[in-house]
């Protein structure tokens, strides 16, 4: 697994995240080869400041109830600022009552931009039936990756939760994972990325181990 930086988005979406914060994330993201997750109102600043690495941004976050028109809009914005991903807070109270919504607001998400576009289900929130089913519709609409949660509410990544996701779609898994080898659990279950505010830490664990 020699692409293991490339594979983690070092993040950092606090509500009370600053410019230097931001900075500082892209300093680690560069300095180990990572990618970068940054609030939406820092994309133009960190793409600027960083023009080498691959800076992705939140839509919809944290709760998902946003209108879709207003999600567009978002996404949009965040891709013209240059943001290489997009990950979306689908509308998840809606979901559980109407799968045709749920699945029309991705579709709409995904043409409504020219980059991949991650659809975070909350997993902790949901038993194994809905997560199975939330995963098969987001699939159903062409997302290109499932992702396990927002960091926002309890819970985060497990084991269990990215084998059922993996068979559906890539897979980011966040949410709880500070380390490497919990990053490579992950990784081993099907995990395509990690997304991580200890991005640092767990490459560096990494780097160390396969010394």
């Amino acid at each position: 697994m020699d692409d293991i930086p490339s594979r983690i988005e070092h993040t950092v979406l606090g509500p009370e995240t600053t410019w230097e914060d931001v900075r500082q994330v892209l300093d680690e993201a560069e300095e180990y080869g990572m990618r970068a997750c940054v609030p939406p109102c820092y994309v133009a600043e960190a793409t600027e400041y960083a023009p080498d690495t691959e800076v992705s941004t939140v839509i919809g976050f944290p709760h998902g109830q946003h209108t879709v028109s207003t999600k567009c809009t978002e996404a949009t914005e965040a891709w013209k600022a240059g943001a290489s991903e997009i990950d979306l807070v689908p509308n998840l109270g809606q979901a559980s009552e109407d799968t045709e919504t749920f699945r029309s607001e991705i579709d709409e998400l995904v043409a409504a931009v020219p980059i991949p576009v991650k659809a975070i289900l909350e997993t902790s929130l949901f038993d194994e039936e809905t997560l199975r089913s939330l995963s098969r519709d987001a699939a159903e609409a062409d997302v290109d990756f499932l992702k396990t949660a927002t960091g926002f509410a309890e819970g985060g990544a497990t084991v269990a939760d990215v084998e059922l996701m993996a068979e559906f779609a890539p897979v980011k898994a966040s949410g709880g994972v500070g380390s490497w080898a919990f990053a490579e659990e992950l990784f081993e279950a099907g995990a395509e990325r990690i997304g991580a505010s200890s991005g640092d830490v767990i490459v560096t664990e990494y780097l160390e181990q396969a010394e």
